[in-house]
């Protein structure tokens, strides 16, 4: 990615697409990223951004206004924690023979993490357990919805993808993010929908959103959902 600047906005300049519009997105992370057609030369993106400015301005703050509720939990008895949509006790817990379990409707951590390794301990311990259920689960319904959008995956990934929830890479790799185990069972489904549409199409152009629209008539509903919940699928 290309940073460049057009008055007070800074984003990131993407190679171009085939599509004829330019794509502008806020990502989870509050960077603009922007994606043009192939034939745009840098200052004719300046001049598409500065166009796009007044709309910029509001997406910025609508998204610091999100992130602003976002949950700061701490590591102690009786905090909640997200798992597929509902939110669980944590109970430090001595003598467990594995750093977390989901068990009789709690999230017992092993004090011996917290204790040894500290907060960065504890969160790895959410991290590996989450990437270990995730990759069960993407796996089924990867299966289930694939052949409905007739999608070919060649390898599926769970890991931290930093701000993004999910990618569709070459030759069919589906990567997704281990916090996407926090969403309820719907909106990881919108995030599979989503990555396998990208088979057909890997931008965000109309033919796009109707191949998605075609396996999830409400994907607008789960998408908006995604947009202002997301910031609180955290550990």
């Amino acid at each position: 990615m290309n940073a460049r600047r057009v008055r007070d906005i800074d984003y990131q300049l993407l190679p171009g697409s085939e599509r004829k519009t330019t794509d502008i997105v806020i990502e989870r992370n509050g960077v603009v990223v922007v994606r043009p057609p192939v034939d745009y030369s840098p200052e004719q993106v300046d001049a598409v951004v500065e166009s796009k400015r007044m709309w910029i301005y509001r997406s910025l703050a609508e998204w610091k206004d999100l992130n602003a509720s976002a949950v700061a939990r701490e590591w102690v008895n009786g905090e909640t924690f997200l798992y597929l949509g509902r939110a669980y006790r944590l109970s430090l817990t001595s003598g467990q023979d594995s750093a977390l379990k989901l068990k009789e409707g709690r999230f017992c951590l092993s004090r011996d993490v917290i204790e040894e390794g500290g907060i960065a301990a504890a969160k790895q311990a959410f991290e590996s357990y989450f990437s270990d259920k995730g990759k069960q689960r993407f796996c089924e319904r990867v299966a289930y919805f694939a052949p409905k959008v007739g999608a070919k995956i060649s390898n599926i990934k769970v890991k931290d993808m930093g701000y993004r929830w999910a990618s569709y890479g070459k030759n069919g790799a589906l990567n997704f993010h281990w916090k996407c185990m926090m969403a309820p069972p719907k909106i990881i489904d919108y995030i599979v929908v989503h990555e396998l549409c990208h088979f057909h199409n890997r931008n965000h152009s109309d033919a796009f959103w109707n191949e998605v629209d075609k396996v999830l008539p409400d994907y607008r509903e789960r998408k908006e959902w995604l947009r202002k919940h997301g910031a609180s699928l955290d550990v």
